[in-house]
């Protein structure tokens, strides 16, 4: 997997936008499912609010905010 690109990048705005959230929220997760319709886009929740799967793949955070996607999906998406 080193020739993978940097799999999770946030703009300065998007930062921004999580550490409001993470004011009003607390500490958060970020993860893609795969599927169809909402669970094929990335998805906020407070962290202790979402139980990640043990297959579930950490690709990164934003600001210190883990990113997970399901294994089908990274299998997809993992050269993006």
């Amino acid at each position: 997997m080193t020739n993978l690109p940097e799999q999770v990048l946030a703009t300065p705005a998007a930062i921004t936008l999580v550490r409001t959230l993470r004011e009003k929220y607390g500490e958060l997760l970020f993860h893609q499912s795969g599927g169809c319709c909402d669970g094929s886009s990335p998805m906020c929740y407070p962290r202790n609010e979402f139980i990640i799967g043990d297959a579930d793949i950490q690709l990164g955070s934003v600001d210190d905010q883990p990113f997970y996607m399901s294994p089908s999906q990274f299998e997809y998406w993992k050269h993006t």
